[in-house]
């Protein structure tokens, strides 16, 4: 009789629980738990209807005969339905969210070879605490390259596609690689998005992706800038100095400004010119040339961190838009505002658009964090710009890495 292929944990955080409980260490267990997130299913009207709130529902267990409450970790989860939604908590959070009238069993990952059955009495919830208290806090582990080894992407298009929103989940300590999302959970989702991208809804989420996919979200200012510097590259044939691109910059800029004051016969008709006043042009001018100088600044960290070689310059930000709609396509699963099947089309399109600007993983997380720094770092050299040097650092080193693991074309 042939014998059963071994089990093969979707991440790394079921295998360490099914080693721990292998080996009847019950303490190293609950330090697994500590440290990572856990996920109840709702129902997805209940928590539309009163959002902020958790309701910790039971099921009966034939095992414990009893009422039991079931909580999964992240690689656990199923894919994203309709109907059923899950929200994430620390065992911490679960510990102090407990009641009297709560289940009197919490089952983990329940039906797998890594469950594990707990009572849920106060004493009991003391040693969560205890080991919640000893990890120093639970949640996504950030700054980590996390694989879902089953039911992720690892190779082809779509994983190519996920990759390239690879800088964003390995800083917030997600998986760079799953596709049927619940990230932090559906609330956390939702909120998520409401809070940083004005999104609420399956409509306003469909015209930021596209937004996003056709790279429109980043100023084009940025981009007029280094476009006026890779044409000067290609005529002179090398590296362009600071003062030479500046002059050329304004020169362009005050031409199209003119031209815009000049009214043009377009397919559609008669384009209306658009005339500005003297302090308008100069306050354009003036931002452009301040712009060249960040941007300068910018590079010249960069080569001194790593992120470009001595020479080289960023072409083009436009990284940070496909960047963001390889992300911005989970998320909108998270939230319930696309399909799976939506979301991977919008991962190849990510991926095919950053294929055709970018020659390198390389090239490409540098013109990502150009424009991530562009819109927030204000050159501090802060949270902003460190997370993400890090997050480059494990991508472009790491064994592990889907960018050491998949050809850029």
């Amino acid at each position: 009789m042939a014998q059963a292929a071994p089990w093969r944990a979707p991440s790394d955080v079921e295998q360490w629980l099914y080693e721990a409980k292998t080996r009847g260490d019950w303490p190293g267990y609950f330090d697994v738990l500590a440290r990572t997130d856990l996920y109840v299913a709702d129902s997805r009207a209940r928590v539309d209807a009163h959002p902020g709130t958790t309701v910790l529902t039971p099921h009966w267990n034939s095992r414990t005969r009893t009422e039991c409450l079931a909580v999964f970790t992240a690689g656990m989860l199923p894919a994203p339905v309709e109907n059923t939604v899950f929200d994430s908590g620390e065992l911490d959070w679960f510990a102090h969210a407990w009641t009297d009238g709560d289940p009197p069993w919490m089952v983990v990952n329940p039906g797998s070879p890594c469950e594990a059955f707990f009572r849920t009495t106060p004493e009991h919830r003391a040693v969560w605490s205890w080991h919640a208290a000893r990890a120093g806090g639970g949640g996504h582990p950030r700054g980590q390259i996390r694989t879902l080894y089953v039911g992720g992407a690892l190779h082809g298009p779509v994983a190519h596609g996920l990759a390239c929103g690879a800088l964003l989940f390995v800083s917030n300590g997600e998986f760079w690689n799953s596709l049927a999302n619940h990230g932090f959970g559906y609330s956390n989702e939702k909120n998520r998005l409401a809070q940083w991208w004005d999104i609420t809804d399956r409509e306003s989420w469909r015209g930021c992706q596209e937004r996003l996919l056709d790279a429109e979200v980043i100023s084009p200012v940025w981009e007029f800038v280094l476009d006026v510097r890779r044409s000067m590259a290609l005529d002179f044939g090398g590296a362009v100095e600071v003062e030479h691109w500046r002059q050329v910059a304004e020169r362009v800029l005050r031409h199209n400004i003119a031209a815009a004051a000049e009214p043009r016969i377009t397919p559609e008709g008669v384009t209306a010119p658009r005339h500005r006043s003297e302090a308008e042009v100069e306050a354009q001018v003036a931002g452009v040339q301040r712009l060249i100088g960040r941007i300068t600044r910018y590079e010249a960290r960069f080569r001194a961190d790593g992120l470009l070689p001595e020479g080289k310059s960023v072409r083009s930000v436009e990284a940070w838009d496909y960047g963001r709609a390889s992300a911005m396509a989970r998320w909108g699963v998270g939230a319930r505002y696309c399909t799976v099947a939506e979301a991977e089309q919008a991962v190849l399109r990510a991926g095919t658009a950053a294929r055709v600007n970018y020659r390198s993983w390389e090239e490409f997380s540098a013109g990502y964090i150009l424009g991530r720094c562009l819109h927030f770092d204000e050159e501090e050299f802060g949270d902003w710009y460190q997370g993400v040097l890090a997050a480059h650092r494990l991508l472009t080193t790491d064994p592990a890495s889907p960018w050491l693991n998949i050809p850029w074309k």
